[in-house]
């Protein structure tokens, strides 16, 4: 098993290697730079001439290394994160990279880790009902919920929930964590409850997808799994209905779910990223979006990176989850 583990340590160092380079390669095959995007903003709203703008845009682009050559600032990047843990220098915010992240990371992947908990858990309890109901009145109406809560827009779903607080239900102050009188008092049972209050509609919205997988592939599993041998055996030999599902069936079923747990928290980031651009909330999803519109690359590399780190953890934990499951995965 430590040997295991220690070979997909190994394989995930020149994973992210990689992935950094491919990161970089992203970020900058729109056209233009930052400096680009100052110079569109000084003859626009500036007022100056196009010579004045593309003069102060140059001087900018001298200033902040943007006429190096690209490799050469790749390695300074990676330089800066595998030596001092640094993501390089916000052109937007004129701030570190790692403090703007910093900030906001905490929030998001708490939000994120809650709405996968809840996506996981009721979408396999949810799976598991309907398999042993096949096609009888309560799996079909989960089947077309489910249909319905993968395909609406999330963008969508939290437009409504918007308008619904501010409208039907008079709710202020959803565009931040706290209300203004919780923003910088200490943490009680009354800021927990206010910050739940405001980052629900997050949470639920990035779920929904989440549940309508997991219940899905849930039931697919579990119904070609009750169809094998060994459970008809299982119940020949006179078990409980309960003990063969729970005991014998559910375990071989989850190796579908325990493999997506590797990609599951990016894609909730995502989903926390649609709703929380439209619901206002500061987290990273709306620093994400600022950063491409701004050409802000070293906050988008910063980004990409840590999402690609979260991808490689995650399958990381799910290879160990399916060898703890599965003896015979140790060996491969």
């Amino acid at each position: 098993m430590i040997n295991y583990i220690l070979r997909r340590l190994f394989i995930s160092v020149f994973l992210l290697i990689g992935v950094g380079l491919v990161s970089w390669i992203v970020i900058q095959l729109p056209p233009g730079d930052f400096a680009t995007t100052y110079e569109t903003f000084l003859k626009n709203q500036a007022g100056m001439t196009q010579q004045e703008a593309e003069a102060a845009a140059n001087r900018l682009r001298v200033q902040l290394g943007l006429d190096q050559p690209q490799w050469l600032q790749y390695l300074n990047w990676m330089k800066g994160i595998a030596t001092r843990g640094k993501f390089g220098y916000s052109f937007a915010y004129r701030r570190d990279v790692g403090e703007l992240i910093g900030e906001r990371l905490g929030y998001t992947l708490l939000i994120a880790l809650a709405a996968h908990s809840i996506s996981t858990f009721v979408g396999i309890f949810v799976g598991i009902y309907v398999a042993q109901r096949k096609y009888s009145l309560s799996d079909n109406v989960a089947s077309v919920i489910a249909f319905i809560l993968a395909s609406v827009p999330r963008f969508w779903i939290a437009l409504v929930i918007i308008y619904t607080l501010v409208f039907k239900f008079n709710q202020h102050h959803i565009t931040s964590f706290f209300s203004p009188e919780y923003t910088l008092a200490p943490w009680s049972w009354e800021k927990v409850w206010d910050f739940i209050k405001h980052v629900w509609p997050v949470v639920f919205i990035a779920g929904l997808g989440g549940v309508a997988r997991n219940m899905r592939v849930m039931r697919g599993n579990l119904l070609d799994v009750l169809g094998l041998q060994y459970v008809t055996t299982a119940r020949s030999k006179g078990l409980d209905e309960r003990r063969v599902i729970g005991r014998h069936a559910v375990p071989n079923a989850l190796h579908p779910i325990l493999a997506y747990q590797g990609t599951v928290l990016p894609y909730m980031l995502q989903g926390e990223l649609e709703a929380a651009i439209v619901l206002g909330i500061p987290t990273l999803g709306p620093l994400f979006y600022e950063s491409l519109v701004n050409q802000d690359i070293y906050i988008s590399g910063g980004l990409l990176f840590i999402y690609a780190v979260l991808i490689v953890l995650g399958n990381l934990i799910s290879d160990i989850l399916l060898a703890v499951l599965d003896p015979r995965i140790r060996y491969t």
